[in-house]
């Protein structure tokens, strides 16, 4: 099977799906990673060289296959054509035949999450009008923590899990040390991308479906059993 986690920006892939990226890795499936924009808004980032390094280092961690990296400016999705980020997205699933993607909920509150969503949910579609695409399994949408649990406008739909992926102590040890090669992206607790707080997340997402530790999801679309 194929995955593609689809992402703003770079940290959101990890910390929305890193732990189960790093188990359908170990499980011998092809993932892979496509990261819309840059984070030259962030006063505590690293240099555009020592991101891609950072990038390249975590997802090595992750068992990660290939990154497509766009640079869309950092929290100004809403200026670029809805065209060209459904393009950048398109690109990824056909180069790697995804079957499996995840991406944003819409009702994150970073605004270029938002877009990205809605950029990669016109993106899946592309079966429809190619047959040489392969079709989609399904979409899900992810939790990012300090983005989905601020998603506070009530006009859209929150953020509602209805599927968990067991991740086990070692799966959530992968995604802490993926994150560790980010600069400035993990805080003190209680900050919710602190140790503690990610960790606590995953065991209450466990919790929920009778599972050692858990990342949760929302699966928007399927096609079969």
């Amino acid at each position: 099977m194929t995955f593609l986690i689809v992402a703003a920006h770079p940290d959101d892939e990890v910390l929305g799906a890193g732990a189960t990226m790093y188990k359908l890795a170990q499980e011998g499936h092809s993932v892979n990673v496509c990261l819309s924009g840059n984070v030259n808004a962030r006063s505590y980032c690293s240099d555009p060289e020592e991101i891609d390094k950072e990038v390249n280092s975590a997802m090595r961690i992750l068992g990660v296959e290939r990154v497509f990296q766009g640079n869309f400016p950092n929290i100004q999705f809403n200026t670029v054509p809805h065209l060209k980020l459904v393009q950048f997205i398109e690109k990824a699933i056909v180069e790697t035949n995804a079957q499996v993607i995840f991406t944003h909920h819409p009702a994150d509150l970073n605004n270029d999450h938002l877009h990205t969503s809605l950029a990669c949910q016109a993106a899946v579609r592309l079966f429809q009008r190619r047959t040489d695409v392969t079709p989609i399994k399904e979409l899900l949408f992810m939790e990012v923590s300090s983005a989905t649990d601020w998603g506070l406008n009530k006009g859209m739909n929150q953020f509602t899990p209805n599927t968990y992926i067991e991740v086990g102590e070692a799966g959530m040890d992968k995604k802490l040390e993926a994150l560790a090669q980010y600069c400035g992206v993990m805080r003190n607790y209680p900050h919710p991308r602190s140790v503690e707080a990610l960790k606590g997340l995953a065991a209450y997402r466990g919790g929920q479906a009778g599972m050692v530790y858990a990342e949760a999801f929302e699966s928007a679309f399927r096609r079969g059993l």
